[in-house]
């Protein structure tokens, strides 16, 4: 997560993305280097937008919180069938 905190940071202040920044980015967090990690991410990010990546990623949220909308308004009617099964029970014991 560190390489990927790392990246956006030099991506936001103008510094190119690669295996030199990277490392001394980490250095000066303290964070240990894994070497292949490195390479893997400049690998990873080499043609990305990152701009477009982040501005996509902000508009996740949006979609899914649209989605979790419907169980809500779902789980309000199973509260109220559990609210009568209930009620309906207590009524068989004083019946």
């Amino acid at each position: 997560m560190e390489l990927i905190y790392a990246s956006m940071l030099l991506h936001k202040v103008g510094q190119q993305v690669n295996e030199e920044n990277l490392k001394k980015v980490l250095h000066a967090t303290g964070s240990k280097v894994d070497e292949g990690q490195v390479k893997a991410v400049v690998a990873a990010l080499e043609g990305v937008n990152i701009d477009e990546v982040i501005k996509e990623a902000a508009m996740q949220p949006v979609a899914a919180v649209k989605t979790e909308e419907q169980p809500k308004e779902d789980k309000k009617k199973d509260d109220k069938k559990d609210e009568a099964q209930a009620a309906a029970g207590l009524g068989a014991l004083f019946g």
